[in-house]
């Protein structure tokens, strides 16, 4: 009997791969998806490796150059469909590519990923200096490392844990009681030591942008060869009388998610200012611990400005439906309570009590240290194409104010920002950069997730397809006539496409 070698497995029929599609097959444990283009085949893994997501449940499709590539359903993270290339975040890694043979008609895929190439070593006596530990600083040192920058890399932020997840926050961690409550590391302390990532837990004070030097509130001042600035967004504070007591918050930090889960729980009752994207989808985690909560805004509908009238209202009830009560039309006044916050006056004479408030009304940039005449009036910070500031300066994420079309638009969302983050990173070593993909985030209320792509820009009219009651449903938004943006739920993968062809559309 001929020796079997055990290093390849037979996983499928070659006739009956169809073409252009993904095919779930698997190593044992491992899953893989199949490729098939014309006669050849790739095997990619099959999960993405930011949340593992199932990559079979993806888009498959080609980008407008001709490269064809795989979306992930979950996050839109983008890779090459013909190595696994990491293309476009949220992942911040490559798929692992085995190697494939076709014998007989059969399809054998190796047990072992191809090996990774390693760029090498590049601008050892080089110097960045990365300030802000958010999703956008931690994608620039991924990115730098990944294409074989081999200098100095100082990463500044004002907390002291590992770079964390922040959209999870609102998302996930608030549904968490306090012992099983988890913050979602971006990356293991390991990868930072690793890597040779400097972490420095201090608040950056001034930035001389013709010097490139930055004086910290603790630490010595940094000189540095190229600097990013990643510092994101704070919250709008509630400035009222009693705004200071014990039990009023935002949510931004891990600190504060901890706090108001400390405060959480069955029969405790909460109220949320403002109809905010954060504010909703701390509504939903609240209400998943059992807790009573009532959102008072000037809005009658929320998200109508963004997602229309029609998927507002739908979303309203479907708070409604969960047990939320809505003030609309209201400002409050003021908040009462001896040390802890107990009542929250509104301004036609209503009061409402509570064990604690949660305040949703907005963000604003974080980029007071640069000086004046480097910040827009609504404190973003110019760019070019290349996120550049001025020479060997960058800026990323909520603070970016970038060139599009005939203006400039700011973008206070994860995706771009870790788009932006690559750009700048390539830029810095002088390597090529593709331009900014068309924004696409998500919003998860309750078990419903709603999808968006498209640029910022007012519509005029919405079409749709599917059943909006029961969130199967594709909604495009229409600007005279031509569509300029797409909201979708269950519609995983024509989101996807359009991530990848929306503006050659």
């Amino acid at each position: 009997m001929p020796e079997i070698d055990m290093s390849w497995k037979d996983v499928a029929a070659f006739d009956e791969l169809a073409q252009d599609k993904l095919v779930p097959v698997s190593i044992g444990d491992e899953p893989i998806i199949l490729v098939r283009k014309g006669n050849a085949v790739t095997a990619l893994g099959g999960k993405c490796p930011h949340k593992g997501a199932p990559l079979e449940g993806g888009t498959l499709c080609d980008r407008p150059d001709g490269e064809a590539v795989v979306v992930c359903p979950w996050h839109k993270a983008v890779f090459s469909a013909a190595s696994g290339r990491l293309l476009e975040p949220l992942a911040l890694d490559p798929l692992p590519h085995y190697p494939v043979e076709i014998h007989d008609g059969r399809v054998l895929v190796g047990l072992t990923p191809r090996a990774s190439d390693v760029p090498p070593p590049m601008r050892e006596s080089e110097t960045v200096a990365i300030i802000g530990a958010g999703a956008g600083g931690v994608t620039a040192a991924v990115t730098l490392r990944q294409h074989g920058f081999a200098g100095r890399i100082l990463l500044v932020g004002p907390e002291a844990e590992l770079p964390y997840d922040r959209t999870a926050l609102s998302k996930m961690v608030l549904s968490s009681k306090p012992e099983d409550l988890k913050i979602p590391p971006l990356r293991p302390s390991a990868f930072y030591e690793e890597n040779n990532i400097e972490r420095i837990e201090d608040i950056v004070t001034n930035l001389d942008i013709p010097g490139r030097i930055i004086r910290m509130r603790d630490n010595d001042p940094v000189q540095a060869d190229h600097i990013l600035l990643a510092t994101g967004s704070k919250p709008v504070q509630l400035d009222l009388p009693g705004s200071q007591l014990r039990g009023v918050s935002v949510l931004r930090t891990a600190q504060d998610a901890r706090d108001i889960v400390e405060e959480a729980g069955p029969g405790k009752t909460a109220v949320i200012v403002g109809d905010s994207f954060i504010a909703l989808e701390a509504a939903a985690a609240l209400r998943k611990q059992g807790v009573g909560v009532t959102v008072v805004s000037r809005n009658d509908i929320p998200f109508e400005s963004k997602f229309g009238r029609e998927i507002g209202q739908r979303m309203r009830e479907l708070h409604e439906e969960n047990g939320v009560a809505f003030v609309p039309d209201c400002n409050v006044t003021a908040l009462t309570g001896m040390e802890k916050v107990e009542q929250i006056h509104l301004d036609d004479g209503t009061v409402l009590n509570a064990d604690f408030v949660l305040a949703g009304i907005g963000v604003g940039p974080v980029s007071d240290y640069v000086s004046d005449h480097h910040r827009a009036d609504d404190g973003g910070i110019e760019v070019d194409e290349h996120m550049r500031v001025a020479p060997g300066v960058y800026a990323v994420g909520d603070i970016a104010s970038f060139p599009h079309a005939d203006g400039r638009l700011r973008i206070e969302h994860w995706r771009t920002a870790q788009c932006q983050a690559r750009i700048a990173a390539r830029a810095m070593l002088g390597l090529p950069v593709e331009p900014l993909p068309t924004p696409w985030f998500w919003t998860q209320q309750y078990d419903q997730k709603l999808e968006y792509v498209g640029w910022p820009a007012k519509f005029d009219s919405i079409d749709f397809e599917g059943d909006l009651d029961q969130f199967d449903f594709m909604a495009k938004l229409k600007k005279d006539g031509r569509t300029i943006g797409m909201i979708g739920s269950r519609r995983a993968q024509a989101i996807g496409k359009a991530c990848i062809d929306f503006d050659a559309s």
